[in-house]
């Protein structure tokens, strides 16, 4: 028997909220499922079981929360003494004839009558039963707590949105900050105080990344056309894994690099706030592939839906200012990560090229690194293997 443990979703998580179970006691589950849902100030996060067997039991109710690390079910292995075994076609054998003499204890049920059985007990809310589940965005589910919304009356059918929870009556006291706000002061503020950093800044021409991007794209149906954000990922990632100091975790007073760089990609989230969540293994597969999977994950996260491990992975972090029209930005590593990467929005600007100016595409890229384990040296380094990638991205 082993116990399934409220998994630590980030290093600013203290505690989570079941609010899904997605299976039942009896049921088997395999190593990847997802078993539950646990709320935290990031979201909704699915989390996955890692092993082969079947769910004895819940340990812990819907709606309870609990700290990092306490059993919230069990586990038996498949191959326990006591594991449910598959049913057996042969039809059970008659009951042996009752005695003539009534059994004291427990009399027989009148024919034609039901044995009488204990009442079930009581089930979740809708939005927490293992059939049609509600999909519930984060910020929904935060304004019907404040405002008492039965989500019951919504239904199932699509995502429950922001907007379809009625807005309390306006309060002219100060709002407190939110749960994800505070995870954020939190982390940030331990990073600051914690990690020593450094910072070194660059510029990218990006115009052969822009003109590959659309040349690729020419003949291509939008949704399967590639974003200059995919090869920012691709050059991080190939960069990163030539250059260990600069990916993986710091905890107990040492490094610990990472073999597979699984990039966490700052996304901001329209109820407010941000998080992380790891691209897995950013180097492997082509660009339409890598394409592809960026894109299920900013969509689920904007949802409110991600996985455990996409918050526990990430080994740097990469954010993009996409086209908001700033120049750079400077990042706080997030621990225990060692590094990240700041990309601003490109623009064109005058440069020298042969001897001649010319209009080009350019773009500021920082990073933010860690001084226990790295120093300006490879930082530079690292930095300009990034922008080596992209100034080749027909070799991404």
């Amino acid at each position: 028997m082993t116990e399934f443990l409220m998994p630590s979703l980030g290093a600013d998580m203290e505690d989570g909220t079941l609010v899904e179970q997605l299976v039942s006691p009896g049921d088997p589950v395999h190593r990847g499922d997802i078993i539950a849902a646990v709320e935290t100030q990031k979201g909704a996060i699915e989390i996955e079981v890692f092993e082969d067997g079947f769910l004895d039991k819940w340990l812990v109710p819907l709606g309870t929360k609990v700290a990092v690390g306490t059993p919230i079910a069990l586990i038996r292995g498949s191959d326990a003494p006591d594991a449910p075994q598959p049913s057996d076609p042969t039809p059970p054998a008659a009951p042996p004839e009752l005695p003539d003499t009534p059994d004291p204890v427990v009399p027989p049920a009148p024919p034609g009558e039901p044995v009488p059985t204990p009442a079930p007990p009581p089930a979740p809310p809708p939005e927490m039963t293992t059939g049609a589940r509600q999909r519930i965005s984060p910020a929904a589910r935060r304004r019907a707590a404040q405002t008492g919304f039965d989500l019951a009356t919504v239904g199932t059918a699509g995502i429950i949105s922001l907007d379809d929870i009625p807005d309390a009556k306006a309060d002219t006291a100060p709002e407190p900050l939110s749960a994800m706000r505070q995870a954020i002061s939190a982390a940030m503020t331990r990073s600051k105080r914690e990690i020593p950093h450094y910072y070194l800044s660059d510029s990218i021409d990006l115009t052969h990344a822009e003109d590959f991007i659309a040349a690729h794209n020419a003949d291509l149906p939008p949704e399967d056309r590639l974003a200059l954000g995919v090869l920012y990922v691709r050059a991080v990632a190939l960069a990163a894994r030539k250059f260990p100091d600069f990916n993986g975790f710091f905890e107990e007073d040492h490094f610990s690099p990472s073999a597979a760089v699984h990039l966490g990609m700052a996304i901001n989230l329209r109820s407010g706030g941000l998080v992380a969540p790891a691209l897995h293994d950013a180097t492997e597969g082509d660009l339409p592939a890598l394409m592809a999977r960026l894109k299920d994950l900013v969509a689920r996260v904007r949802q409110g839906r991600f996985r455990a491990r996409e918050l526990s992975d990430p080994t740097i972090t990469l954010t993009s200012l996409g086209d908001r029209g700033v120049a750079g930005i400077t990042g706080v590593i997030f621990p225990p990560q060692v590094a990240i990467i700041g990309i601003g929005t490109p623009n064109l600007q005058p440069a020298v090229i042969a001897g001649g100016v010319q209009p080009r595409r350019m773009a500021q890229i920082t990073l933010a690194a860690d001084h226990r384990v790295s120093d300006g040296h490879n930082g530079a380094k690292f930095l300009r293997a990034i922008i080596k990638h992209l100034q080749n991205p027909e070799q991404l």
